[in-house]
């Protein structure tokens, strides 16, 4: 039986053998457009409808934060909002200059759990005092990394950013102030770390406080061009791996560089600058780059080295402390090559009975005490420089002994030693003294 279109069989139409994979193909494909749009749609629905919401002053930021879609900005103007806000989504919250955040003293002023939140342009004051708690202006939990916090101004709160956990986070160009209020055993840091690999602290002023930036169980952090004042330690590191503290400036706190059980740390272009006690103390720190820095003026050591081994402390300016460098036995494993030390009372205290030799492949450091000559001319001096003898030994074991430092007797041992060198009883010496200080990029002339 035919009909106009072709032969009909007893349930219709007869199709050619294989009619059903031209149909199966043509509606996969349509199935697979269908599929295909509707993804499209579902991905870019949430960027299509995030929004800026303008917010006055008076209005319930909390309640414009719990409305807000994912990925909105909400811009606050100048004026003043109340905290505590809690920040669970998404989103970025910017003000304009004069947009004041105030927290009721209690608690955190903001409280961030979402990632990838960004929090620019705001002064934030009003924190509670609780150490254990955290009190912060920003407190960031370990389930909002990637946090973006830049151009704020922190200011009488316990702690300013604390990243808990907070992995690959951004804390930039804020000024923080600490209170002025608060005995050093009871204030809170600048800036504090705790296991946030990744996150970079970079352009902030920092002062008041216990430490600037406290890290501690942490790795890959950056800290850089960081200004500290007033504080206890400018930076402090616990048990935190493989970081950069680079182009960092320390002025009138405690200690500059605190460098606590971390390994595999490059230190390098940082500036301290009349710090009180020391500007670099090294503590069981290892494996780790200490280059073109700059000490100068400390109170009590330039440089205080405690069980630290296999590190490379190169190109540092030491200048003005009443210890250039201090360190212990057991601190004997590191290089020392073309730093310079300059009118330090005393250029180096080391208590020990080990020959320790600190110039490498014929190269040593500038002392600004050495009466050196160099006949051939090469740079290096004809004779190795001893910074100790057997008399300063004596000294620092026996305190009272400084009355006879000008004695006759005292002067003959150190003739004596002068003249034959096999009298001294170990310690540090340079075989290879520089004549001039060393070329180097100082971080304090840029």
């Amino acid at each position: 039986m035919e009909s106009g279109s072709g032969p009909v069989g007893l349930f219709g139409p007869l199709r050619p053998v294989g009619w059903w994979r031209a149909v199966g193909v043509r509606a996969a494909a349509h199935v697979l457009a269908c599929v295909v749009f509707t993804a499209g749609w579902l991905v870019s629905a949430p960027l299509a409808s995030a929004a800026e919401l303008q917010v006055q002053p008076g209005a319930s930021l909390q309640a414009v934060i719990d409305a807000a879609t994912p990925g909105d900005t909400i811009r606050l103007a100048a004026g003043r909002y109340d905290g505590p806000l809690l920040i669970e989504r998404k989103l970025a919250l910017l003000g304009e200059p004069g947009a004041v955040l105030t927290g009721p003293g209690k608690g955190s002023v903001v409280t961030v759990t979402a990632p990838d939140v960004q929090i620019r342009g705001i002064e934030i004051t009003g924190s509670g005092l609780d150490v254990p708690a955290m009190d912060s202006a920003i407190l960031v939990r370990e389930s909002a990394p990637r946090a973006d916090i830049r151009d704020n101004h922190l200011v009488d709160n316990l702690f300013g950013v604390y990243l808990h956990g907070a992995a690959g986070s951004i804390v930039e160009d804020n000024v923080i102030t600490g209170r002025k209020d608060l005995r050093l055993a009871e204030a809170g840091n600048g800036v504090s770390i705790w296991n946030a690999p990744d996150a970079k602290v970079i352009g902030n002023t920092i002062s008041h406080g216990r430490d600037g930036i406290f890290v501690k169980v942490s790795k890959r952090n950056t800290f850089e061009n960081n200004t500290f004042s007033d504080l206890r330690f400018a930076i402090h590191y616990m048990y935190t791996h493989d970081s950069r503290i680079v182009g960092n400036r320390s002025r009138g706190n405690h200690v500059a560089w605190a460098i606590m059980y971390s390994e595999r740390l490059e230190i390098r272009n940082n500036v301290s600058d009349n710090d009180r006690d020391h500007g670099l103390m090294l503590n069981s720190t290892n494996a780790s780059q200490v280059v073109g820095n700059t000490v100068r003026g400390g109170g009590e050591k330039c440089v205080f080295v405690y069980n630290a081994n296999v590190n490379r402390i190169v190109e540092n300016w030491f200048e003005g402390c009443p210890i250039g460098i201090h360190f212990t036995a057991g601190s004997e494993g590191n290089v020392m090559t073309g730093n310079a030390f300059v009118a330090n009372r005393m250029q180096v205290k080391y208590v020990g009975t080990r020959y320790v030799d600190w110039a490498s492949e014929g190269r040593g450091n500038y002392w600004s005490d050495n009466p050196a000559y160099d006949l051939d001319g090469d740079g290096i001096a004809d004779r190795p420089y001893r910074p100790n003898d057997v008399m300063d030994e004596i000294l620092w074991t026996l305190p009272q002994a400084k009355v006879l430092v000008s004695s006759p007797a005292v002067q003959m041992v150190r003739w004596a030693q002068a003249r034959f060198p096999a009298l001294y009883p170990g310690g540090v010496v340079d075989s290879a003294p520089l004549m001039r200080p060393p070329q180097m990029t100082r971080p304090d002339a840029l």
